[in-house]
């Protein structure tokens, strides 16, 4: 088949819908299938945020990468860019002939699919990655009614594709009561179990990791957008309270984002920027051994559809505590961490202490996390959407 992807955040952007979109694509051209990503062009300027070169991904033969041109927007990372949906896809689509599109996300690049899906007459599939309510808040100008329409257009999208995903039964929680009607089921996005995984966590490796990035034995991860919605001042203020039973703890914070100052002077007005190290956005080996070296991961997010890096830190054995919003408790469950209530840093402090005290907790939760995320190894997301693929397609 040939499968044309829309979206509008893609490599080199921090986000977990890429990593989701490109393994996916990988696993699908290795099958035979020809997969064409419309995306935006970014700038020498994002590149160098996310610490990269100014290079196209190669993705093998099978996989093309169309950029289209795009303007710059506020954004937690600082690098989000706008597509105008004014057909700049359409003519390498009708080109192409793809036998289905697959739109990702609603603003300028899930428009463009839209449009090509109605120029070409091509059958599109959506998915739903984002809680689009939380983002509000990035817009230059605030109303009160500002969350119920943006709630209001995410539903006429999705009414606009024959069939929806979404990575978590949430997303479709909040849509159903406000009129969303199209078929629908939860999706989990791929996880590469493969370069996430224990299995390589051999203690030297561990003792370069620690060395290498100032970490110790006990190192509380987080990884992500360091920004508002996540909710990372939760984890930090968590900090004292662990820091008293645990003295040598540290917090990793990987990734980037407008809310990393603000984040540093917490610790320093809490007394705890000693314990915390701004790692920056890694690369995904670096990642993986990060999650390897960790003892737990912590995610006070209440905007999470699913959390791709709490995915591969527990496919990575880490136990994971989280809050109540959303998806977490969808995937952080009794068998791999502990669920607190948002904002609270006295319950997030409690159940990291539990963990990062208690060998036999930490290793029946280290278990039970590998074994939760198993299901979603990207062969088997593959096989599902293949199907889908097929079920859709133009005939």
């Amino acid at each position: 088949m040939k499968i044309a992807i829309f979206s509008d955040n893609f490599f080199p952007e921090l986000s977990g819908i890429a990593d989701s979109i490109i393994a996916l694509a990988k696993a699908l051209s290795a099958r035979g299938h020809e997969i064409h990503f419309f995306v935006p062009q970014y700038s020498v300027v994002d590149y160098r945020k996310g610490n990269l070169l100014q290079q196209e991904l190669d993705l093998g033969p099978h996989v093309h990468i169309h950029r289209l041109s795009s303007f710059s927007v506020p954004s937690p990372t600082g690098q989000a860019r706008l597509v105008l949906p004014i057909g700049g896809s359409l003519r390498e689509m009708r080109k192409i002939k793809p036998d289905i599109i697959h739109t990702q996300l609603i603003f300028g690049v899930g428009l463009e699919a839209l449009l090509a899906g109605k120029m070409t007459h091509t059958p599109v599939i959506g998915t739903n990655h984002t809680a689009i309510t939380e983002f509000v808040r990035y817009l230059p100008v605030r109303f009160p009614w500002a969350k119920s329409l943006a709630l209001r257009y995410a539903v006429w999208y999705y009414n606009s594709c024959e069939f929806v995903t979404a990575p978590s039964e949430s997303v479709f929680s909040e849509m159903v009561p406000n009129g969303f009607v199209r078929p629908h089921q939860a999706l989990s996005n791929p996880i590469d179990t493969d370069l996430f995984t224990e299995k390589v966590a051999k203690a030297k490796e561990k003792e370069e990791t620690i060395k290498k990035l100032k970490l110790s034995p006990n190192t509380i991860v987080y990884a992500g957008r360091l920004a508002a919605e996540k909710n990372i001042d939760t984890i930090i203020r968590a900090l004292p309270a662990v820091r008293a039973k645990v003295p040598d703890v540290v917090l990793a914070l990987a990734g980037h984002g407008a809310g990393a100052d603000e984040l540093r002077m917490l610790a320093k007005n809490l007394n705890v920027v000693q314990h915390v190290r701004f790692l920056g956005t890694l690369e995904k080996p670096l990642l993986a051994k990060l999650y390897r070296a960790g003892r737990a991961f912590a995610i006070a997010s209440t905007s999470e559809t699913q959390s791709m890096t709490l995915m591969q830190a527990l496919a990575c054995g880490l136990p994971a505590v989280g809050v109540n919003a959303r998806a977490l408790p969808e995937y952080i469950t009794p068998e791999n961490g502990f669920i607190v209530e948002p904002g609270d840093a006295e319950g997030m402090a409690n159940a990291l202490i539990g963990i990062l005290k208690n060998k036999k907790t930490w290793s029946r939760l280290s278990k039970g996390a590998r074994r939760s995320v198993e299901r979603y190894a990207i062969p088997r997301v593959a096989d599902t959407w293949e199907e889908l693929y097929r079920r859709y397609k133009k005939t």
